[in-house]
């Protein structure tokens, strides 16, 4: 069986939820107080035992190259301040796996974005972790899917359960043939309304998939017009041929898909924080909150 090395992370969404910040910054790069959602992933990845990491760009994503680039001006300015700290992170940063780019010309989902990795990937089993979910526990959620995957040698989704106001925010899947702690996709809903169907198990962006992948995704686009296509259309195309099983996620989960959630992990990673923490907690209490 092959090892899981590679993660492909799509990162060539417009983000208008998030405007103006992301005119110019890319949402992928917004800050959890000093480390980009997009270094995490990175982490994330690397922490499942991958080292390569392909990250799926376009034409307003120049950031994301440069954040883990080399910066010889800023180096050298940090060493002769003897700021040797910030150095060493900064150099941490170009070498902590092998990273590639893709260029995605249009933003046309995550069903392109993962096809044009087709090339990069060949006949490996890979990662794929999107822009909107972190986990803060005793294993990552990438860690987690890889070891299902070791054991079930077929592709693994990553789930949470939600409530009945969410239910119609994305997919759901229903299931049966529980092994262990993961169960076998029977079907995947878009976005159903809360009385069709007694699933509460939301697909959150993490995944382990197997290189057939491509072939569902390339007889999901016959007839289809681009912009409808959605990863899940193959999903559901590979789930009539073999079995795709989900894994429920343990521990915290963030979704900085919306501006909420985005701030709930700034203050949850905040209150982790020893240099920070106790100033937080004491800003915190003076707030008039009325």
């Amino acid at each position: 069986m092959k090892k899981i090395t590679k993660c492909v992370i799509p990162a060539a969404w417009m983000w208008t939820r998030f405007l103006p910040a992301t005119k110019a910054l890319p949402k992928e790069m917004f800050p959890i107080i000093d480390k980009p959602v997009m270094q995490m992933l990175v982490e994330e990845a690397i922490s499942a035992g991958c080292t390569d990491i392909i990250i799926v760009t376009w034409r307003s994503k120049r950031a994301i190259e440069d954040h883990f680039d080399s910066n010889p001006e800023l180096e050298d300015r940090l060493d002769k301040s003897g700021k040797f700290s910030y150095l060493n992170i900064v150099k941490d940063l170009n070498t902590m796996a092998n990273i590639v780019y893709v260029r995605q010309p249009y933003p046309r989902g995550d069903w392109e974005a993962i096809l044009r990795t087709k090339n990069l990937i060949w006949d490996e089993p890979f990662l794929v972790l999107f822009w909107d979910d972190l986990i803060d526990g005793e294993k990552s959620g990438a860690l987690q899917l890889v070891e299902a995957y070791n054991e079930l040698h077929t592709p693994v989704i990553a789930t949470v359960d939600v409530e009945d106001k969410n239910v119609s925010d994305y997919w759901i899947i229903e299931y049966s043939s529980e092994n262990n702690e993961t169960f076998k996709v029977d079907k995947f809903l878009e976005k159903p309304k809360p009385t069709e169907t007694t699933s509460r198990k939301w697909v959150i962006w993490k995944y382990v998939l197997t290189p057939d992948i491509f072939d569902y995704l390339e007889k999901s686009t016959s007839g289809k017009n681009d912009w409808e296509i959605r990863l899940a259309d193959a999903f559901e195309l590979m789930r009539k041929e073999k079995n795709i099983y989900w894994l429920d996620i343990k521990w915290l989960r963030h979704d900085t898909w919306s501006k909420i959630g985005f701030l709930k992990a700034v203050v949850h990673y905040a209150m982790k924080r020893d240099d920070l923490k106790d100033e937080f907690v004491d800003y915190l209490k003076t707030l008039d909150l009325k």
